[in-house]
């Protein structure tokens, strides 16, 4: 029976899933010791798991229980949003589990079965499970083959959901992730699947939509009546690290501009969804990435860039070429800066720039929208030297909040006009510090909310963008960038030839 004081409009009370587990392939890795275990130790602490929940790591590792618990206890004192309670903690560890195994082994697969049939009883979780791929994408048709030989992936053999969390890249071009999409989708019902972009969980991306439809300020300047260009930016200020193979067969292209940046674009350019179905979101932005149109010109519409030795923030920093494991003679980018279109009739003719790269003077994403710039000035030319476009710029990380620039008559006696600008923090605005976008995820996918997880149909057009990119790449040498600088020349000048320029991030 539901609280009879509570009405369908109070959201005060939490969305807390139903008792389930948690399955992570791969759970020594970093994406686990680093985003996942903290993200589980921050949502027990905020009193949103259920109880009886469970955790079970798998990976190739001669350990018990004891030793899973250690390397869990470590990783989530190190990288916990909230404080750190140790109450919290015994009761969410005294629910961890460990099972030793290879990918490859059908018998460590049998004993994962058997271990959640157990924790059925145990823990009272009714069969219900997520399996989260904290794994190299090779390994997915291994593992999922598995989970469908075992029947794991059978929602009705267990009683309960059953779902699956794939990280990116999902696929290397369009011809894998069709092939991965048909195998996950044959393995478990699709609407089980949760392609995940942990971009997609960020507070401010989130407020994008907020900002759009929940406001009737920017809506009716939204088109390119009003809007001269986008510019949205990935800038990274860290090298490849320890991601030296995966990074060279990918690039910053295949990394992050078919996942993260195109879903940004997205959903910036999509129209106002009926409501928020997890359908009607993903079928607009869906339209968006269908109507997105590559350069005519791709080798002047688009630079391809890699780092050479620089200084970073004071700091030495070799080239590309000179880290670890990376061939001398590599043609990977680092850097990829593109000038797209929407062939629809509210972004007709509005250029959208899409930048990423690693070794740049400092790490920021952002979305900047700039408009035209007024029709007439009635004000001496000498008074409106300092004024640009009007711009409003959605910080994703690490500042995050909106800025809205404009401009402002100088006091004083004359009538000088400049820039000024508005900035909203979410630091400051609200008391409750915004969740990690692994801690939303995790969230969504026990409580079976698809909403900010890409289907595979938005997989697949991003694929059908970035492909032809590729192949236009394929033969030609990425243009040279100091460690430290915004890019290569190139970069400037594909604006500048356009009459305009990158906005200073």
């Amino acid at each position: 029976m539901g609280n009879p004081l509570r009405t369908a409009q109070d959201r005060r009370l939490p969305r807390i899933p139903e008792p389930c587990a948690l399955v992570i392939f791969g759970v020594t890795g970093d994406l686990s010791r680093k985003k996942l275990i903290p993200a589980v130790y921050d949502l027990a602490n905020r009193g949103l798991l259920p109880p009886g929940f469970v955790v079970v790591g798998f990976a190739r590792a001669d350990w018990g229980d004891g030793d899973f618990e250690s390397l869990a206890y470590a990783a989530a004192k190190k990288g916990a949003r909230t404080p750190w309670r140790e109450d919290v903690w015994q009761r969410l560890s005294s629910q961890f589990q460990f099972v030793p195994g290879s990918f490859d082994d059908d018998a460590d697969f049998d004993k994962l079965s058997e271990t959640l049939d157990q924790l059925r009883e145990r823990n009272g979780i009714q069969g219900n499970t997520a399996f989260y791929f904290s794994i190299p994408p090779a390994a997915f048709p291994l593992v999922l083959n598995q989970l469908n030989r075992t029947g794991l992936a059978d929602n009705a053999k267990s009683g309960g959901w059953r779902r699956v969390v794939v990280e990116k890249p999902f696929g290397n071009d369009l011809a894998t992730a069709i092939s991965l999409n048909q195998l996950v989708d044959d393995v478990f019902n699709p609407d089980d699947v949760y392609r995940i972009d942990h971009y997609l969980g960020k507070e401010t991306v989130q407020n994008i939509l907020a900002l759009r439809f929940a406001n009737n300020l920017f809506e009716p300047v939204w088109n390119s009546k009003y809007v001269d260009s986008v510019q949205i930016t990935m800038a990274e200020d860290v090298g490849i690290g320890t991601r030296a193979a995966f990074y060279d067969a990918s690039g910053a292209a295949r990394d992050v501009l078919q996942n993260h940046l195109l879903q940004l674009l997205a959903l910036v350019g999509m129209e106002e969804p009926t409501s928020f179905d997890p359908q009607e979101v993903r079928a607009e932005k869906l339209k968006v990435l269908k109507a997105i149109a590559l350069p005519a010109d791709i080798a002047a519409g688009s630079v391809r860039g890699q780092y050479l030795p620089g200084w970073v923030a004071g700091e030495r920093a070799v080239g590309y070429l000179e880290e670890k494991n990376i061939p001398a003679d590599s043609t990977t980018e680092t850097y990829v800066a593109v000038r797209l279109g929407i062939q629809n009739r509210r972004w007709a003719g509005v250029p959208f720039y899409v930048r990423v790269g690693k070794r740049m003077p400092r790490r920021v994403t952002e979305i900047a929208i700039l408009f035209k710039q007024a029709p007439h000035l009635p004000f001496d030319p000498a008074d409106v030297e300092m004024l640009g476009n009007n711009q409003l710029v959605i910080r994703v990380q690490p500042d995050e909040g909106v800025v809205l620039k404009f401009g402002s008559k100088v006091p004083g006696t004359s009538m000088e006009v400049r820039d000024i600008a508005m900035d909203f923090q979410y630091g400051e605005a609200f008391t409750e510090s915004s969740p990690e976008a692994y801690e939303r995820l995790v969230l969504d996918v026990l409580i079976g909310d698809r909403t900010l997880f890409p289907d595979a149909a938005e997989v697949e057009q991003s694929w059908r963008v970035i492909d032809p990119l590729e192949a236009a790449w394929a033969s030609t040498a990425p243009e040279p960038y100091r460690a430290g600088e915004w890019g290569p020349r190139a970069s400037d000048e594909m604006l500048e030839n356009e009459g305009r320029a990158w906005r200073r991030a």
